[in-house]
């Protein structure tokens, strides 16, 4: 009886916790708790997810240990300028260890949301994840320079789609930068040695951005890249042209890899 008295506000706090977790599967039509758990694909696209939704599901990370693609496009805007702030600001380490594939296209990010889905990829959330897809959020230079260190620790990041974000050279220098010179504190690495796609279509990338991809390729940063989408951007065809060639370079470089020339743009 007398732990019984001492836990009742946390008993209280579980079932309410719990009502809104039930409430949150009715919406999206999950039977129970139980089958989301269970669930190994979750597609809540146009759900009309609210950012207390978002938040909540970033709450259940710690215990959705079978999921494994996580897809959440509202396109709506249901979940207002904060809801992946949300979502991120609640996984903690370890959260959604088993997902490989997370789609957040047609979610408001921005720069704010990109910063703190960094610090949750920090905390060790999503570990295991090889498909990242970000399309029309709002991530400008300073996002993607925010989140460049976090994608760089991902040991098996292969897809990266960025198509429709306002960011340019600045965000693409950070992310492929090449390595430091000798005695500088190296940069983060791991994810982009397996990264095979990255798609920055209908981005603000110009010459310079091409350059330092083109500078990527050659000094092995990208070793497994395949497919390097470009149409719609500033860049002129011949800065495109020239990573074209360094895409070509990076083949023969690492003849291991399998090479399918896709460059588009």
């Amino acid at each position: 009886s007398e732990l019984r008295a001492l836990t009742q506000a946390l008993l209280q706090q579980l079932r309410a916790d719990h009502e809104v977790a039930a409430a949150l599967c009715r919406k999206v039509g999950m039977r129970s708790c139980k089958v989301l758990r269970e669930a190994k694909t979750v597609d809540w696209g146009n759900k009309g997810l609210s950012a207390t939704d978002m938040a909540m599901l970033g709450e259940l990370g710690s215990v959705l240990r079978a999921l494994e693609t996580l897809v959440l496009v509202e396109s709506s805007g249901s979940a207002g300028p904060d809801g992946v702030q949300r979502l991120a600001a609640e996984l903690g380490a370890g959260a959604l260890p088993a997902v490989t594939v997370l789609n957040l296209s047609s979610v408001h990010m921005g720069d704010a949301g990109a910063s703190v889905l960094a610090a949750a990829l920090g905390r060790g959330a999503l570990q295991r994840l090889k498909s990242l897809t970000l399309n029309n959020t709002g991530i400008g230079d300073a996002g993607l320079v925010a989140l460049a260190p976090a994608l760089r620790r991902l040991p098996a990041l292969a897809r990266l789609r960025l198509l429709g974000n306002p960011l340019g050279d600045e965000g693409i220098a950070a992310l492929v930068a090449p390595p430091p010179p000798a005695g500088a504190l190296p940069l983060p690495t791991g994810g982009l040695k397996k990264l095979k796609l990255l798609d920055l279509m209908q981005t603000q990338v110009t010459d310079a951005g091409c350059a330092a991809l083109a500078a990527a390729l050659d000094s092995g940063v990208l070793p497994a890249l395949e497919s390097l989408k470009l149409d719609d951007i500033p860049a002129s065809v011949a800065a495109k042209q020239a990573v074209h060639a360094a895409l070509a370079r990076s083949s023969a470089a690492f003849p291991s890899w399998p090479f399918v020339s896709r460059l588009r743009g």
